[in-house]
């Protein structure tokens, strides 16, 4: 299995950018890990949220035509403790799920379009983070979550 990250503009602060970069790496010790990034959408100030979220998922789906499980990471998922999510992405892992693909969407979150082909969504907490920060906080879970899979002492309870 290997896990993608689908994510809608550049990282701009170099902090988060560095830190991403240390938990991708450290992950390809453990799963072929791969970060997509396209493009933002330009010219949103008089455009409504709905239509943002709509070119959003035209840009979006084209990249999302795989045979793997798509989740959406969004504030009104299914939360998780680091323990869960680790159980969940090793389920899959087990079952015959070729790609996992999570996706952190616009500032409006996501098109009805895309929560119809999206398996469920995510939340990493209750709490509402800058979608850069989102990037960082997710890599770090899932080298989390990895990292408990493998049996390894980067997380105490």
């Amino acid at each position: 299995m290997k896990i993608t990250l689908i994510v809608t503009g550049k990282t701009d602060a170099s902090w988060i950018q560095e830190g991403m970069e240390v938990y991708f790496k450290r992950l390809k010790h453990y799963i072929p890990f791969s970060m997509k990034v396209l493009p933002d959408i330009r010219n949103t100030r008089n455009i409504p949220p709905e239509q943002q979220k709509e070119k959003e998922a035209a840009q979006m789906l084209p990249h999302l035509q795989t045979q793997g499980e798509i989740f959406l990471l969004d504030e009104g998922g299914i939360q998780f403790t680091s323990r869960e999510l680790s159980s969940f992405i090793e389920k899959k892992m087990i079952s015959a799920c070729r790609e996992l693909i999570f996706v952190i969407g616009g500032p409006f979150g996501f098109s009805p379009e895309m929560e119809k082909i999206a398996s469920g969504k995510i939340s990493l907490s209750r709490l509402t983070f800058s979608h850069q920060m989102v990037r960082l906080l997710f890599a770090e879970q899932l080298y989390r979550a990895m990292t408990i899979i493998k049996g390894e002492s980067y997380h105490n309870d």
